[in-house]
């Protein structure tokens, strides 16, 4: 099962706000023992909105979409969503009961009326119309729910919300899927060396080893200046030997090595 992050947004894409969606995702991801294959960053442009999405739906994989969902004109997404799909909008009953919750739960912390019929609440409704037959996700911070249809869920752009409705998706619907110690990387800091003279070495770890092999150079790092950070990532039983034999060929090959380092 793949797992995918779509993340919309023009506020992204022109920096006036730094994406936090991409590393939580790793995050959630990989403590459940689970890899992200891919992110698409895309603007608010309803034409490429609805291609990205369409191509979602008809992967299969499980994939997250975080912001557009709102209901000023910039938000899209629901439209885009209905449209991919080939189906109508529709206000979402269980949705519904939940947005006019969070209506009169701020009316009481303003300590006013509350006014169902009132133009701007009416509107606030639209937030809950998603495509027929999709499925909500609750939203633990303000109610207001997100929608899944099939395997790709939609979440708000805001991260306070969006992060623990992806936590709710993926241990609700995923558990089974969930590796604890599934996924280990061990790498040393190599320095001086030339990625090219170091490729032999890394092609023979890889025909070798159920593992994949990684280099990673840098020219100005603060501490270790140029050197590369050579390693194996892989399932434990795997990367023990390989990274001892990655070990050994550096020793053969003289190389001067630093610090090394596990991430699981």
């Amino acid at each position: 099962m793949n797992f995918g992050l779509i993340i919309i947004g023009d506020e992204i894409l022109s920096g006036k706000r730094q994406d936090k969606h991409l590393a939580k995702t790793i995050e959630l991801l990989s403590a459940r023992g689970l890899p992200l294959a891919y992110a698409d960053y895309v603007g608010d442009d309803p034409q490429r909105i609805t291609a990205t999405l369409a191509r979602a739906f008809a992967s299969g994989d499980v994939v997250f979409s975080c912001g557009g969902i709102g209901a000023t004109p910039d938000d899209h997404t629901r439209q885009c969503a209905a449209r991919a799909l080939g189906r109508e909008l529709a206000l979402h009953p269980q949705a519904e009961t939940l947005i006019r919750e969070r209506m009169q739960d701020f009316a009481r912390e303003k300590g006013v009326a509350y006014e169902p019929n009132r133009s701007d609440n009416l509107h606030r409704l639209n937030m809950g119309t998603f495509p027929v037959g999709a499925q909500i996700i609750p939203n633990p911070f303000n109610k207001i729910p997100g929608f899944y249809c099939g395997s790709v869920y939609f979440v708000p752009g805001f991260p306070v919300m969006a992060h623990p409705m992806m936590e709710w998706v993926l241990d609700t619907h995923y558990h089974h899927l969930f590796v604890q110690d599934a996924w280990v990387e061990q790498s040393v800091i190599v320095f001086g060396a030339m990625e090219a003279s170091l490729t032999p070495l890394m092609e023979d770890i890889e025909r070798d080893h159920a593992v994949k092999v990684f280099s990673l150079p840098s020219v100005d790092h603060a501490q270790y200046g140029h050197h590369i950070e050579l390693g194996v990532k892989g399932a434990p039983v795997a990367v023990i030997p390989a990274y001892a034999a990655l070990l050994q060929g550096l020793g053969q090959a003289h190389a001067k090595l630093g610090p090394e380092m596990v991430r699981k």
